[in-house]
């Protein structure tokens, strides 16, 4: 499987400017990739099983992108931003922000389903924040939110789905894998 590189990725590539931070996740889940799909495009649920996103609002909606706003926050640090999303049913989910604390934000997900049951998710994550002190602060805990975050949406999927299929599980417990940049 071909390994994608995001623009800008770097654990940090540094300029003498600016650090962008990415992270990439692989996992097998006992889900279909429409399940999962489902899931993570459902942005209003967000705030019910996410740590630190507090509120997430649908603010339109067309043919081509959804649009929403959402809050998150970390004990004293809460930053709204907006964001664009862009899913094609059920294989991708892109996400920008189009307002907010950001310099750049994008995350991709990508969900493949597997022959033997179960799906593959693919999460690509890249960010930098305007401000430098936000920026490192978060930035030295990158990848142990991004796990966190996709644990919470693991826990979302049992708790909407069960546990799957039992030969997706097998599948699921001998597959997960992180890759950072």
């Amino acid at each position: 499987m071909p390994i994608r590189i995001l623009r800008n990725c770097g654990w940090p590539e540094r300029h003498w400017y600016r650090s962008v931070y990415c992270h990439e996740e692989q996992r097998v889940f006992p889900y279909t990739a429409e399940q999962l799909y489902d899931l993570v495009s459902d942005v209003e649920r967000y705030p019910d099983f996410l740590p630190w996103c507090i509120t997430a609002r649908l603010t339109a909606r067309n043919n081509l992108a959804t649009y929403a706003d959402l809050v998150v926050g970390f004990r004293m640090i809460r930053e709204r931003f907006g964001s664009r999303i862009v899913g094609v049913r059920p294989g991708s989910i892109d996400v920008t922000q189009t307002s907010g604390p950001f310099r750049c934000l994008s995350n991709s997900w990508y969900f493949h389903d597997l022959d033997d049951g179960g799906c593959r998710v693919e999460l690509d994550v890249e960010f930098e924040f305007r401000s430098r002190v936000l920026n490192a602060l978060v930035g030295a805990l990158l990848h142990e939110a991004v796990r966190c975050m996709v644990g919470a949406f693991e826990d979302r999927a049992k708790a909407l789905y069960g546990n799957g299929t039992e030969a997706s599980m097998a599948t699921a417990c001998s597959t997960v894998e992180s890759r950072t940049a």
